[in-house]
């Protein structure tokens, strides 16, 4: 094998695909596999989706970058069709979903600043999360894997378990800022916010003056069946954060806000390059338009629920090495006995992609465009790789 010139951050996988259609990917030898992790929630309108592929040809011939001292019509457009359809008044655009949740933490840190209030800059944050990789973000989701051999992390978090809202009621101090979360942790493991404990949030924020900061970019532009996780329990942040899929491939994030919220971000204080650009613009306005259309979301949740119960007979039919399916919508995950990393090697030799998250769970996350046909497909691939894996254990304990 070549030595490969990247930064060798990833242990990649040797699959190399070249196209995409829907819900499949074809590698370069010709087979078909079928996408569970949507480039991790990120390919939610599928692959090659004739609407986004138009958008990005179309604005590619007209214009590709102008700096943010512009004003950039695509943006204005995909900015109010946000606002129109969430809690928010602002938007500010970015290029990724760290991106997204640096400039959350920083809108929430200057609103208290701006209020002359600077000494309240802590932000309560929640164990198992997962909030980006740069160096804030990491200090945020507090995982020491993540931030081992970094040094010193930037200060200013308070993390808590997850679900005590006790422990976050006697956190609160002078310093504190604001609480962020994800109202289902994703790389943490698919775990789902209780809504009592979601609604005791807001009450600790409401009750002494905090801002609640939603990281909703594994969860949000339609991936549980409501275009944002948070309407489901309806209670609704200050601020958040959002990436991966509305953008349905193409690079871009978000960070939204209230008026009161926003209202320390004023001229100077924050800016990018890249983010918002026409490109991206005109592919997200493409996606959020078909999230939106009517059904689509019902959709979603029709699937969802056709597919959670579909994963729930194989669990019991493979208890040797499924133990639970949870999660929202096209948001599962398979939580195994076995390593998960020994089940994916199955399900990839059986055609199938899902991807690993925390607490050893499978991440099952079709783009949102799979039929029902496709989902019987899906299952039916996970149940013979579940087959595979029992053999191999039988295997094992034979030889010994």
């Amino acid at each position: 094998m070549t030595t490969s010139s990247l930064m060798q951050t990833y242990a990649r996988s040797e699959l190399a695909f070249e196209r995409g259609e829907g819900v499949w990917l074809i590698a370069a030898d010709g087979r078909r596999y079928m996408d569970c992790a949507s480039g991790i929630a990120v390919s939610g309108l599928g692959h090659a989706h004739p609407k986004l592929v138009e958008a990005l040809k179309s604005q590619a011939e007209k214009l590709w970058h102008v700096t943010n001292l512009y004003t950039i019509p695509e943006g204005e457009k995909l900015a109010k069709l946000l606002t129109d359809n969430t809690f928010a008044d602002v938007v500010f655009f970015t290029n990724s979903g760290t991106e997204a949740t640096e400039g959350a933490m920083k809108a929430a840190r200057r609103y208290h600043f701006a209020k002359g209030n600077p000494e309240k800059n802590r932000i309560i944050t929640f164990e198992n999360a997962f909030h980006g990789r740069t160096m804030a973000a990491l200090a945020a989701g507090g995982q020491q894997k993540y931030l081992e051999g970094f040094g010193p992390a930037p200060e200013g978090f308070d993390q808590v378990p997850a679900g005590d809202l006790d422990a976050v009621k006697k956190i609160v101090g002078p310093e504190t800022a604001a609480i962020m979360l994800e109202p289902i942790q994703g790389e943490g493991g698919i775990r789902s916010m209780d809504p009592a404990f979601l609604k005791g949030l807001r009450d600790v924020c409401d009750e002494n003056g905090l801002l609640l900061i939603y990281d909703e970019i594994q969860t949000g532009v339609g991936r549980t069946g409501k275009l944002f996780a948070h309407e489901w329990p309806g209670v609704t942040p200050d601020l958040m954060a959002i990436a991966k899929g509305i953008g349905g491939g193409f690079p871009m994030g978000a960070f939204l806000a209230t008026n009161e919220a926003a209202s320390g971000m004023v001229p100077g204080v924050h800016g990018t390059t890249f983010g918002g650009n026409p490109l991206a613009m005109a592919v997200g306005n493409a996606v959020l338009e078909t999230v939106l259309e009517p059904g689509f979301l019902e959709a979603v949740q029709k699937k969802g629920l056709q597919l959670k119960q579909k994963l729930a007979c194989a669990v019991d039919q493979h208890s040797d090495v499924f133990e639970l399916v949870r999660g929202e919508g096209l948001l599962l995950g398979l939580k195994c006995k076995v390593p998960n990393t020994q089940v994916l090697v199955h399900m990839r030799n059986n055609g199938l992609l899902p991807v690993g998250a925390g607490d050893n769970i499978l991440r099952i996350m079709p783009p949102m465009t799979i039929t029902a046909e496709e989902i019987d497909v899906l299952v039916e691939k996970i149940e013979a790789a579940a087959a595979d894996m029992e053999n191999e254990l039988k295997n094992v304990e034979t030889a010994k």
